[in-house]
């Protein structure tokens, strides 16, 4: 039995999907205040639904009898729900998850994460915190470490609006990213399940590595319009991270500075253990985006 922990979220419930099209015995934990929308889809997979909370200790080590396998993308980063917070879910949640994992006999345990940054934020350090803790368990473990998900930082959600010719960029917009597909994350994760990848942290990117810029002429040369460019400048970003008083507005401020700085992924750790595979790519992302705004 497989446990995804974040079934509702966009990973998730993507992991399920490829999971339950394998037949893959899945479990999914789910909180009863979820999207009932997004539990019946998973309900429609053929999933079986455990209902829990990472802030519940109990209910994790009920989700945890007879699993072989546990799949974490939990975040309170993009969902939030009362009493979330970094602290509360991606740190002592996650942390109560791997006690209850252990406790159960789960064999193997893989972590979504992402690569160590250059700047200092409350995410950064649970992740590796629980990283560690990790390391440090009976499990066998896979830490996935995804750079940016070109569905979240290149869409409309945070400035990124092809449709509309608008395009908000942070930093100078010249540094290169790896930019990757949660899908293909979600592909790598369930390959994780079947090969088992033993204690090892993977970095995961896209096929190609470009500037925000040259995603920006990209999608002009791909709609013919003249994409208005905003930049969030390293010493706004800087500031923004320096006053922030919640964790979460300070991680976010993180990560933008992590986004402005770039990072360029190495695949052949990841070509080695998984085998090539066909990745999206940042045209594949923005035709989507246009074909879905014209719609």
């Amino acid at each position: 039995m497989n446990l995804i922990v974040g079934a509702t979220g966009i990973l998730g419930s993507e992991i399920c999907r490829q999971l339950a099209a394998e037949d893959a015995p899945t479990r999914a934990l789910v909180r009863e205040a979820s999207n009932p929308d997004k539990v019946a889809a998973l309900k429609a997979l053929g999933v079986e639904l455990a209902t829990g909370d990472l802030k519940d200790p109990l209910s994790l080590k009920a989700a945890c009898a007879g699993v072989r396998t546990i799949i974490s993308t939990a975040s309170s980063t993009l969902s939030r729900q009362e009493g979330d917070s970094i602290e509360s879910v991606d740190c002592k949640g996650q942390l109560d998850l791997i006690a209850a994992a252990e406790e159960a006999g789960v064999e193997h345990f893989v972590l979504i994460s992402f690569p160590n940054v250059d700047v200092d934020f409350p995410l950064q350090r649970a992740k590796r915190d629980v990283e560690d803790r990790l390391r440090r368990s009976r499990m066998t473990h896979t830490i996935l470490q995804p750079t940016f998900f070109m569905e979240v930082w290149l869409s409309p959600a945070l400035g990124f609006d092809v449709a509309n010719a608008a395009a908000q960029i942070y930093g100078d917009g010249s540094s290169k990213i790896s930019w990757i597909s949660f899908q293909d994350v979600a592909t790598f994760a369930v390959a994780a399940v079947r090969t088992q990848p033993s204690n090892l942290a993977i970095k995961l990117g896209g096929p190609e590595a470009l500037s925000p810029l040259e995603v920006v002429q990209l999608a002009g040369a791909m709609t013919g319009r003249s994409i208005a460019v905003q930049h969030v400048g390293e010493d706004a970003l800087r500031a923004r991270h320096s006053a922030a008083t919640d964790s979460l507005q300070q991680s976010f401020a993180g990560l933008m500075l992590y986004y402005a700085h770039g990072d360029v992924i190495d695949m052949t750790d990841a070509t080695r253990i998984f085998g090539t595979r066909q990745l999206k790519s940042v045209r594949e992302h923005l035709q989507s985006a246009v074909g879905s705004a014209a719609v």
